[in-house]
C-alpha cells in the first residue's frame, strides 16, 4: 500500500505508519513537504483547514509527478479553545484514491493561559523548547512526552488521530 503524507516530520510519519499497519499490510509512506497554507501556529478552524490543504497540495504534487498512491494523508497540530479551554490537538485527514475523505482528531492536552499570547506570536513548539530547554521538541516524541513523563508521545497523538480518521475507511459503507 502506497501512501503520500504531507510532511517530512519523522514523528508524524511514524504515528501514521503505526495507525495504518493496524488495518493494512505492506504500508509504505512517502513523506513530502507541502504547504498547509495556514500560519506556523494553527488555531481553531485553521487546524483542519491546514490538514486539508496539505492533502490538496499532495494531490497536486502526485499529479505533477505521475504518482498514484492509495491514500493521501496529512496531520496538523494546533491549539483550540472551542471547548472553552485552550487545548492542543492533532487533526488527521485521509483521502483515498477515489476522493473519499475523512477527518479524525487525537486526544488533546491543556495549554496554560499564561503561554497563549507567546504561542500566538511564535508557535507552541518554540515555547515548549524554551520552557523545557529542549531543541525541536516538535520533532520525534514532541513536547507532550515531557508533559506526560514519557507516557504519551507525539507519535501516539498522531497515531490516535489517524486511527479515528480511518474509521470511515475500514468499516465499509456502514460508517460512510
Amino acid at each position: 500500500m502506497k501512501i503520500l503524507m504531507g510532511t517530512k516530520n519523522p514523528g508524524k510519519i511514524q504515528g501514521a505508519k503505526e495507525a495504518f499497519e493496524k488495518y493494512f499490510d505492506n504500508v509504505k509512506i512517502q513523506g513530502i513537504a507541502v504547504e498547509s497554507e495556514v500560519g506556523d501556529q494553527p488555531f481553531n478552524q485553521e487546524i483542519v483547514k491546514g490538514a486539508k490543504n496539505r492533502v490538496k497540495n499532495l494531490k497536486k504534487y502526485a499529479k505533477e509527478n505521475q504518482l498514484e498512491p492509495d491514500f493521501y494523508i496529512s496531520s496538523e497540530a494546533g491549539i483550540t479553545n472551542s471547548l472553552g479551554e485552550w487545548i492542543d490537538i492533532n487533526c488527521a485527514v485521509i483521502e483515498d484514491s477515489k476522493g473519499f475523505q475523512s477527518v479524525g482528531t487525537s486526544q488533546g492536552f491543556p495549554i496554560p493561559e499564561k503561554y497563549i499570547e507567546e504561542i500566538k506570536e511564535t508557535e507552541l513548539g518554540k515555547v515548549m523548547d524554551k520552557i523545557f530547554n529542549g531543541k525541536e521538541l516538535s520533532k520525534g516524541k514532541g513536547g507532550i512526552s515531557y508533559l506526560t513523563k514519557d507516557e504519551v508521545s507525539r507519535i501516539d497523538l498522531t497515531k490516535s488521530a489517524f486511527i479515528m480518521a480511518l474509521t470511515k475507511h475500514i468499516n465499509g459503507d456502514i460508517w460512510k
